[in-house]
């Protein structure tokens, strides 16, 4: 089935994803929305978040897709259970996956979580993980300035060092083994944060787990495409397409060759 794959996010940091799930499924089509007009989503009220997310779901339904992926983290904390209850087409959010790869790796059953505001409020993360094994301890924590570090380009040196100490020292004295990148932005970070960890403690990168859930779901449902070679995305954004061309650049290693400018939600 060649029908496209249809993939949202707030912003750019969604672009993780994507990138993820092109190294998994290099021959699928792929659409990706980005609504950088109303960028970021994570300090925005629930309601909000979901009359956002059905917009952009939305959108990407005239494309005739076969399978969502709701890439944003806070969408998928306050939105998916909306979302599949409006639409029936598959879909597919970031947390669970994430989720279970924590509960699946970590030895002293200690676990940080970090996101934005909107998904650490949400306790989305929390009630996957202690639905899965209710015995692990769960320490959560907001980190809304790595998200302009990223865009920013600003993933190693003093000035990251310095923010990921700020936010991260608590997590050093809770003592776990296991910390989840609970926004899409964070991965870029990954580098930089286990060099904080010293290397000691396993770091959930939900794109990659993401990423592995679609590729079994699509399988599952007998929805693969046959294409025989890569394809390259669309990509759409509702706002600053020069700044997502940049910014798209430092997360996905290459230059992007076009973005379209759409309305969303009018």
């Amino acid at each position: 089935m060649n029908n496209p794959i249809g993939i949202f996010d707030s912003g750019v940091g969604g672009l993780t994803v994507l990138k993820e799930l092109r190294k998994k499924l290099p021959n699928e089509k792929f659409i990706y929305l980005g609504d950088t007009a109303r960028v970021p989503y994570g300090n925005k009220s629930k309601d909000t978040i979901i009359r956002y997310s059905i917009e952009n779901t939305k959108f990407l339904l005239k494309f005739d897709i076969k399978l969502l992926v709701v890439a944003c983290n806070s969408s998928t904390a306050t939105s998916l259970k909306s979302l599949k209850e409006n639409f029936e087409i598959a879909i597919v959010g970031v947390i669970e996956p994430g989720a279970k790869k924590a509960v699946s790796i970590t030895k002293n059953k200690r676990v940080g979580i970090i996101g934005t505001e909107a998904t650490i409020k949400s306790k989305a993360y929390e009630e996957e993980i202690k639905a899965l094994d209710s015995t692990i301890s769960i320490f959560a924590k907001a980190c809304p300035l790595f998200v302009h570090i990223v865009e920013e380009g600003l993933l190693k040196g003093p000035i990251a060092d310095d923010i990921i100490s700020h936010y991260l020292s608590t997590f050093k004295d809770k003592g776990i083994d296991t910390l989840v990148l609970g926004c899409t932005h964070y991965p870029l970070l990954k580098s930089s944060i286990n060099k904080f960890f010293e290397g000691k403690i396993n770091i959930v990168d939900s794109a990659k787990e993401t990423a592995d859930t679609v590729s079994a779901l699509l399988k599952k449902l007998y929805i693969s495409s046959d294409n025989k070679k890569p394809i390259e995305p669309d990509y759409y954004v509702t706002d600053a397409a020069e700044r997502f061309l940049k910014v798209g650049k430092t997360i996905l290693g290459k230059h992007l060759d076009k973005v379209t400018l759409v309305k969303v939600g009018q």
